[in-house]
């Protein structure tokens, strides 16, 4: 009985710490979602202090603290109506988000499953060695391979245009880490199977591979779609045009006046990739539970 009572008491520990964790994770898109649904008015007299430029401190007035609410008390749609019906910008901002997340997720599809494949299922020779330049490659920050991937941009004329965010992202070695594992768990017994039956090796990558390795692909493009829809470093260091910006960089030009405007923008550009990741949220499940099978 008292074991029983030790494992019920730890485990309430264990769900109050995780809850406590979940909480703090969503906290920020609460706030975004109820300063949303906030007017202007009542966002200047709970965030006036950091929303004036004025420092109560150095001027010797009374110091203001920024208070909120869990809920608005005068709920309304109106930051939304802004932002959807009287800001074209973002709309134009949205189609270069979308061409460039689609442009480089239907790049690594064509790129980056054949060079995944091809690293799990064959042997070649310097595979190795190729395999740890990928992995040393991934492990890179954008900061370091900047000032390389600018003058090749620049020689290839891609400078200030949309290819020239999503060529680099297309060849990007994140991805073919991913599936090369998901394919590296398929049975060899399986590809023997299909030898003897006669399959080529394309029909085996096509109707073994891509089928078995699904779940490493979708999980690749689930985590793609993630990184490359909230983009920022890559378009402010090569696209000079505002008409060529991706949504991710409309936040940054809504000045402190506009606060409903920019929870709302926060609301609107978090929800493709929620969905995203729902949709996902199962096959990222499956494609861990295929790692763990053993031929």
């Amino acid at each position: 009985m008292q074991l029983k009572l030790k494992i019920f008491h730890v485990r309430n520990i264990g769900t109050f710490f995780l809850t406590a964790l979940a909480l703090v994770a969503v906290f920020p898109i609460l706030f975004s979602m109820t300063g949303s649904l906030m007017g202007q008015n009542e966002l200047n007299d709970l965030l006036g202090a950091v929303l004036t430029s004025d420092s109560g401190s150095a001027s010797g007035q009374t110091v203001n603290y920024v208070s909120w609410r869990v809920l608005p008390l005068y709920p309304t749609l109106k930051s939304y109506v802004k932002v959807l019906l009287d800001s074209p910008e973002f709309f134009v901002m949205f189609w270069n988000s979308v061409k460039i997340t689609v442009g480089v997720l239907v790049g690594q599809i064509l790129v980056g499953v054949p060079a995944a494949w091809g690293f799990a299922r064959y042997r070649f020779l310097g595979k190795n060695m190729l395999f740890m330049i990928y992995v040393a490659l991934m492990m890179m920050p954008f900061q370091v391979m900047m000032l390389s991937n600018y003058l090749v941009l620049n020689q290839m004329a891609l400078l200030d245009n949309l290819w020239g965010i999503i060529l680099p992202a297309v060849f990007s070695t994140f991805p073919v880490f991913i599936m090369y594992r998901f394919f590296e768990s398929i049975p060899e017994a399986l590809m023997e199977s299909a030898r003897l039956d006669g399959a080529g090796e394309l029909l085996i990558f096509i109707r073994i591979g891509i089928p078995l390795g699904s779940p490493g692909i979708i999980s690749a493009l689930v985590l793609g779609f993630l990184e490359y829809w909230n983009l920022i470093e890559q378009p402010m260091a090569f696209l000079k045009t505002k008409s060529l910006w991706p949504l991710s960089l409309y936040l940054p030009q809504i000045d402190m006046a506009q606060t409903g405007k920019a929870f709302a923008v926060s609301v609107l550009v978090l929800i493709p990739a929620v969905i995203v990741f729902l949709v996902g949220q199962d096959y990222l499940e499956q494609g861990i539970i295929s790692t763990a099978i053993k031929e």
